[in-house]
């Protein structure tokens, strides 16, 4: 039975969904549109079945075909990623995070990271979240002149704490990440280095920004974002010890049976991903970033840092409009047609709930086709939607100049 036969009304929100993300221009930095082939992976008959374990070593019978599958997916990470070990089975970011937490740390261990408010991700050491009730955070902090990694801020903090790991890698952090010399901090307090890098991992794998390999002891990352998969997890490593110790903390340290569905989907990504026109791809979301910052900026709005070197930039709104918020330009965006989200900028006076800036990314709008050529257009329509925030007409106006512009760059199938 169809799912339009069995469940009409969830059948009607997706084909609704579907024609919003179709006429909508997606500017949230860490969402994509997968291929019409890591979708039907996704949403094949491996979903039936548990494969707890490793591949020739699972807990069920019946699972050589999902052993092939995880094994594919694995060697085509490694290769991506220039590694020698990948654990393909996290669920998500924050799970990969939480497994490489227990590889590396004890309860109650220390670690360093960026402060959630400039930059850094939940599952870095937010109070609520699982990474700062069994661990222990301290923050190092941004440069306040260039809004930049204040690498003397690391150092310091780094000889205070003499923590076990330093993790970088960020959510909202516009700038190219100097693992070189995070690893050289860690190895003057003999710390391990973990980078997360779930926003950049297309740009590390394609050359687009620098690789954290040689220099990180663990890499995670999603596989969605600018890799352009599934949503999901991974962890990379050249450490054999830690590979098992990686290996533990997922299965079963945090996690029962895979989703094989999901891991078959990962493995099509990354055979996607290895190929040349992927290269181009994010070598362009890149192009399309500069752009769209450069637009933004002509239209008199200030961006953290002064730009982008990857895939997202931070809009300071105040510099265009001191009244304007960052949940004033989410909700007057969407309503003309552009999805973005609300992002505190560095020193931010109001909070988390209303925000000073918006965090844009291109990956999205450069795999429906867009160049750079479009993001001044973007630029345009974005500055109107804002200026025009308190007139529905104005924004229902707009909505139907981006439904008619999108027309023009149709949806990956």
């Amino acid at each position: 039975m169809s799912l339009v036969q069995s469940d009409p009304k969830i059948a009607e929100l997706i084909a609704v969904e579907q024609r919003r993300q179709e006429s909508t221009l997606e500017l949230i930095a860490s969402e994509n549109h997968v291929s019409k082939a890591v979708m039907e992976a996704a949403g094949s008959c491996l979903t039936n079945k548990y494969a707890e374990g490793y591949p020739g070593h699972r807990y069920y019978g019946g699972c050589g075909n999902y052993d092939q599958i995880e094994n594919i997916a694995i060697d085509r990470a490694k290769e991506l990623f220039g590694c020698q070990f990948a654990n393909v089975q996290p669920h998500s970011g924050a799970n990969a995070n939480l497994a490489a937490f227990m590889a590396m740390m004890q309860p109650g261990d220390y670690y360093l990271s960026l402060v959630l408010s400039s930059g850094g991700h939940l599952s870095h050491g937010m109070k609520l979240n699982t990474s700062a009730i069994f661990y222990k955070p301290d923050h190092y902090e941004l440069d306040p002149k260039t809004e930049t990694i204040d690498f003397e801020s690391v150092r310091r903090k780094a000889h205070e704490v003499k923590p076990k790991m330093i993790l970088c890698g960020y959510s909202a952090y516009p700038r190219t990440i100097d693992f070189k010399k995070f690893r050289e901090i860690c190895d003057e307090v003999g710390a391990l280095l973990f980078a997360d890098i779930a926003h950049i991992a297309g740009l590390v794998a394609t050359g687009a920004h620098p690789s954290p390999f040689p220099h990180a002891h663990v890499v995670s990352t999603t596989t969605h974002k600018t890799l352009r998969g599934p949503r999901g997890g991974l962890i990379l490593t050249n450490d054999e010890a830690l590979s098992k110790a990686i290996n533990r903390s997922v299965f079963p340290g945090s996690q029962g049976g895979p989703l094989m569905h999901i891991v078959a989907a990962k493995a099509v990504a990354f055979g996607e991903a290895l190929k040349p026109e992927f290269k181009t791809y994010c070598q362009q979301i890149v192009k399309n970033a500069q752009a769209l910052a450069a637009a933004l900026q002509k239209q008199g709005y200030r961006l953290q840092s002064g730009g982008t070197d990857n895939h997202l930039m931070l809009v300071d709104l105040r510099a265009r409009n001191e009244a304007f918020t960052g949940a004033d330009a989410e909700q007057a965006m969407e309503a003309a047609g552009m999805i973005a989200n609300k992002n505190a900028i560095y020193n931010d006076p109001r909070p988390p709930k209303l925000t000073s800036g918006v965090r844009l990314g291109t990956p999205a709008l450069t795999t429906r086709g867009l160049k750079e050529a479009d993001m001044v257009t973007v630029a345009d329509l974005l500055d109107r939607a804002l200026m025009g925030k308190d007139s529905p007409e104005t924004l229902a106006k707009i909505r139907d100049e981006v439904a008619e512009f999108c027309k023009k760059f149709p949806m990956p199938h």
